[in-house]
């Protein structure tokens, strides 16, 4: 069974985990031994959006635009629990569980090893974290999950609304900071690049790829084409991301570790939490992970645009938020496993409930 199992992931795939430390590995060394690529790269900005990795994350997002059956999509509202869990979990839970759990470790158990405005700096990049859930990547971590592409899509356009009026507040009052300065036309720049985009392209070409040659075609044949497109997209992406940022990894090793600790606790926390909610509520497992990861990763593009904007290139709190980075992809890679291998405690798939 196992055998089969894996005959069934692509090459990519199933040494992801490999290929993700390698890249993020030749980021950070393009960051420190070759800083004029990051320099060239920083030149193609708009809104704080770096454009080759929007469009990376574009090339990541579109294959699964493809499967999204949009008809089914009128259908999400009529079983609205698993929205409900990824509201709740997003908005009234994981922001506070972040303070919390960051407020714990950074004032309490590392009291003698960094200082309180240290402390103080670091909270805040959590914090900014932690109300800004996922928005592109998750469409990444459902892909491995095998989620319900429509109902992912749902829950992901719906948090984007949500962000746009719920992130300043929890922000502000979480940190008492009541001029929390946020790049406005980086949150909406974000929205159209990552979900409007390749929502329309993927709708675009359902529809006139089935109208020339049929439904068939287009899910037997073409959609297959870009089996190996949202892996490759990820694989570069972390390139660029980590070559940003190489020089402050390299510059604060111990930190980063400090820093670590309690934001993958909150990662583990939070899937966790919306996990066996969905289980509790007897919802398929393809709308169970992709909840409990939305929850579980960041809209770090956002969270460090405004990191910067409120407290400068070099300050604990963009540090932070670059932690957030560099911890995500090996801790969602391993929340997928974890989805994947258990799997068999949902209900078989079927209508969302």
């Amino acid at each position: 069974m196992k055998k089969k199992q894996l005959q069934g992931i692509s090459f990519f795939e199933r040494y992801l985990t490999v290929w993700v430390a390698a890249c993020m590995v030749i980021g950070v060394l393009i960051g420190v031994y070759l800083p004029q690529i990051p320099a060239w790269l920083s030149k193609f900005e708009y809104a704080s959006v770096s454009i080759p990795v929007a469009i990376l994350i574009w090339l990541m997002i579109y294959p699964m635009m493809l499967k999204v059956d949009f008809h089914s999509i009128k259908k999400v509202g009529e079983n609205p629990k698993g929205l409900i869990i990824t509201w709740v979990t997003n908005w009234l839970i994981k922001p506070f569980t972040m303070f919390g759990i960051a407020s714990l470790f950074f004032y309490v158990f590392y009291s003698g090893l960094i200082s309180d405005d240290l402390a103080k700096e670091y909270l805040a990049g959590a914090v900014l974290l932690g109300a800004a859930p996922c928005t592109a990547m998750v469409f990444v971590w459902s892909h491995l999950t095998k989620g319900n592409p429509a109902y992912t899509l749902v829950q992901v356009a719906t948090n984007d609304l949500i962000i746009l009026v719920a992130f300043v507040p929890i922000v502000a009052f979480l940190l008492g900071i009541s001029d929390v300065i946020v790049p406005w036309e980086t949150l909406f720049l974000s929205v159209v690049l990552f979900v409007v985009i390749p929502l329309g392209a993927g709708w675009f070409s359902r529809v006139f790829i089935s109208k020339h040659k049929g439904l068939d075609y287009f899910e037997k044949v073409y959609i297959p084409k870009f089996g190996n497109v949202t892996i490759a997209g990820l694989l570069l992406t972390l390139v660029i991301i980590f070559s940003f940022q190489g020089q402050i990894i390299v510059d604060n090793p111990i930190n980063i570790v400090l820093i670590a600790i309690p934001l993958i606790i909150q990662t583990f926390f939070i899937f966790f939490v919306a996990y066996f909610w969905a289980k509790l509520w007897k919802l398929p497992h393809n709308v169970a992970a992709p909840a409990g990861m939305i929850g579980a990763s960041n809209f770090f593009e956002l969270a460090v645009a405004v990191a910067i904007s409120l407290f400068g290139l070099q300050s604990g709190a963009t540090i932070a938020t670059v932690v957030g980075v560099l911890v995500e992809v090996p801790v969602m890679l391993t929340l997928v496993k974890i989805a994947n291998n258990t799997k068999h405690w949902f209900k078989p798939v079927g209508r969302a409930a």
